[in-house]
C-alpha cells in the first residue's frame, strides 16, 4: 500500500510475539504504541518491556480521561506521573511522547495552555511531543505554527484531516487531503522541525472501510513526497 511503519494501539487480541511476527511478515516498522495512561501508571515495567521488545522506539500517552484532565484539579499529579513514566522509559532506551487532543488547550492560572504547561514542566530529553494536527486546529490554533514551536521535540506528527468545527453536527474525520487541513504545509513543517515519522490517523470512517481510507490517504501523501 505504501506505508513504511505503523503506530500500535493495543495488540488486537494477539500476543506480543504474534504482533512482532505479523509486522515482520508484512514489512512494517513498529514505530510506537499508544498505551493508556492508567496502564502505564499501574504496570509500567512490564508495559515498557513488552513494547520495547516488540521494537517500538516510542511509547505514547494517548489520552486522558476526564478525571485526569487539566480542569479536574489534579493535573500537577498527572504531570508528575508522566515525568516518572518518562524517566523509566529513558532507562530502557524508549522515548515517551504525549499525544494531544483539544482539551489540553485550556488556560492554566498563569495563562499558559495546559499542553504547554506539561511540556514546560518536563524536560525535552524526557518527554517529546506527538502533535495531533487535527485537534490543534479544532482548538483554534495553527498546526504549522504549533509544530514550529516544538521544533526538535516532535519525532512523530499525526496528520489527521476533518471537516466542520468542534461543536458542529457536520464534524467528520476525512482521509488525508480531503478535509480542511493544509496538508502540504503540515508535511513541510513536519520535515522542517525534524520529524522522523508522520502518522496518518483517522478516528472514524464513514463511506469507506479503514483500509480504503488508508489507501486514499497514502495515495494523496505520496504525491507530496
Amino acid at each position: 500500500m505504501g506505508y513504511d511503519g505503523v503506530e500500535l494501539a493495543g495488540t488486537y487480541g494477539l500476543t506480543f510475539g504474534e504482533v512482532k511476527e505479523t509486522l515482520a511478515n508484512v514489512g512494517l516498522v513498529p514505530i510506537s504504541a499508544h498505551v493508556p495512561y492508567a496502564q502505564l501508571v499501574e504496570d509500567l515495567e512490564n508495559t515498557v518491556y513488552n513494547y520495547s521488545n516488540l521494537g517500538c522506539q516510542y511509547i505514547v500517552v494517548p489520552y486522558l480521561v476526564e478525571e485526569d484532565r487539566p480542569e479536574a484539579g489534579n493535573f500537577d499529579k498527572v504531570v508528575d506521573n508522566i515525568r516518572k513514566i518518562a524517566e523509566h522509559c529513558k532507562t530502557k532506551d524508549v522515548t515517551l511522547l504525549y499525544h494531544n487532543h483539544d482539551f489540553e488547550f485550556v488556560r492554566m492560572e498563569d495563562g499558559r495552555y495546559a499542553l504547554d504547561y506539561l511540556y514546560d514542566s518536563i524536560s525535552a530529553d524526557l518527554l517529546k511531543t506527538e502533535i495531533d494536527t487535527c485537534w490543534v486546529k479544532v482548538a483554534g490554533e495553527d498546526p504549522v505554527e504549533y509544530l514550529k514551536k516544538y521544533a526538535g521535540r516532535s519525532p512523530i506528527v499525526h496528520i489527521k484531516d476533518f471537516v466542520g468545527g468542534k461543536n458542529e453536527i457536520k464534524f467528520a474525520f476525512k482521509a488525508v487531503g480531503y478535509g480542511v487541513q493544509d496538508v502540504p504545509a503540515i508535511v513541510e513543517a513536519s520535515i522542517e522541525v525534524g520529524a522522523e515519522w508522520v502518522v496518518v490517523e483517522q478516528d472514524m470512517h464513514y463511506e469507506n472501510t479503514p483500509l480504503e481510507d488508508a489507501r486514499i490517504s497514502i495515495d494523496y501523501l505520496s504525491k507530496l513526497l
